[in-house]
């Protein structure tokens, strides 16, 4: 093995290393800052598996590609476009998911607090249809749902999140562009200064 395998190694060893800290202790302080993020993210990015052909993987600074999901009626919503003029939180989660459920009480206070002035919030459930429906009822949120096919081209990847892990968060500029990436959930008051924040 030469020395690119070894690095490889390694980086897919602390990365694993990072996942299992997080799954055992949670996330500390420097996973909750944007430099914390942008090395897990920049790490990820590393190990993951090249797109498949032909698809558009957004990263920070590029205008996001056109994403057409159904939401829970059925009618199709097209990210980002009808959702232009005012920035747009787009988190990804599943019913399975136990830090995805923890953090929606925090999304949906964020939420109902913007107005219609204020950053818009969706979510995109990587999930089946009657297990977010049942969830939803069992928890409602004030925020759009949309549904989508966990995968390897699903609109969590297109968004730069090519490892699949939940929760997962960008932020979106009014005018399309991809400004913030988030792993993992947000805990109560994080969110306000992380949405407004430069990128």
């Amino acid at each position: 093995m030469g020395t690119r395998g070894i690095l490889l190694a390694a980086l897919v060893a602390g990365v694993f290393g990072l996942v299992a800290g997080l799954a055992l202790n949670g996330p500390g302080p420097l996973l909750r800052s944007e430099i914390g993020q942008r090395a897990v993210q920049h790490a990820m990015d590393a190990v993951a598996p090249p797109p498949p052909e032909g698809l558009v993987v957004a990263k920070r600074g590029d205008t996001i590609p056109a994403i057409t999901l159904p939401d829970l009626a059925g009618t199709p919503q097209t990210l980002p476009a009808g959702f232009a003029g005012r920035p747009l939180l787009v988190n990804f989660w599943a019913s399975w998911c136990g830090p995805c459920i923890e953090e929606m009480p925090e999304l949906d206070r964020f939420a109902g607090e913007q107005g219609d002035k204020g950053v818009q919030v969706v979510g995109i459930a990587l999930d089946e249809q009657a297990a977010v429906e049942d969830f939803l009822q069992r928890i409602p949120v004030r925020y759009p749902i949309l549904m989508d096919v966990a995968g390897p081209r699903d609109s969590g990847v297109q968004l730069g999140n090519q490892r699949g892990v939940l929760p997962y968060t960008v932020l979106v500029s009014a005018e399309g562009r991809l400004l913030k990436q988030r792993i993992g959930p947000f805990v109560h008051g994080e969110l306000d200064a992380w949405a407004v924040s430069p990128e």
